[in-house]
Parts: C-alpha cells; structure tokens; sequence
C-alpha cells in the first residue's frame, strides 16, 4: 500500500510540527516491521508544506500502524498545528521494486 499525505501546518507551528513527525516516523519505521518507508519532505519555497510517502507492507499493516501509541500521540498532538492534510491514494507504476537500504539506511533503523 502506498500513498502520499500532503499537510500544511501552520508557520508559527512549524519546529514543534518537524520535531514530532521525525519521532513518528523513525519510531513508525524501526519497531513496525509493516511500515517500509514513512518518507517526509518539505518544499524549499514553502517550507510549512510536506509530503509524505509512506510505504506500508498491506492494508493491515496500515490498519495496525493507525492504532500504535505514537501515531496516536502524533496525530492529537499535532492536531492543531495543521492547516490541511490530503491523503493521496496511489497506484505503485512497478509494485515489485524494492527499496534501498545502504548502510546509512540502516543505523537510522537501529
């Protein structure tokens, strides 16, 4: 399953929004073997919008990863520094290919 959540937060909110969605998604990556990637960017031009990739193994891996403790904590606790989220369902153009893993990949696992 993959799809892309797109959130604008709120400027004054901004390091505080940053902080707590790195922890959610190193936390979501290392201990849930289902979550593959959680993959956030945020434009150079408009630095309070982010895309996320996110990469789940299956539709009950995501299911899983909503009820965790810390995208619960992430989800309240940033409930009011966004402006809007988009959840983009996607259609993977090669479902086979794999991500990449290299050594820097994999102490950030750790």
């Amino acid at each position: 399953m993959v799809r892309l959540a797109k959130v604008i937060v709120k400027p004054d909110q901004l390091e505080q929004y940053k902080a707590m969605l790195k922890e959610e998604a190193e936390v979501s990556v290392r201990i849930e073997p289902g979550v593959l990637t959680l993959y956030a960017v945020s434009e150079k031009e408009n630095p309070t919008h982010f895309t996320i990739l996110e990469i789940y193994a299956d539709t009950a891996a995501y299911r899983a990863h909503l009820q965790t403790r810390h995208f619960i904590d992430y989800k309240t606790g940033t409930k009011n520094m966004v402006k809007s989220l988009e959840l983009v369902e996607t259609v993977p153009l090669i479902p086979e290919m794999q991500i990449k893993q290299d050594s820097a990949a994999l102490r950030l696992t750790k």
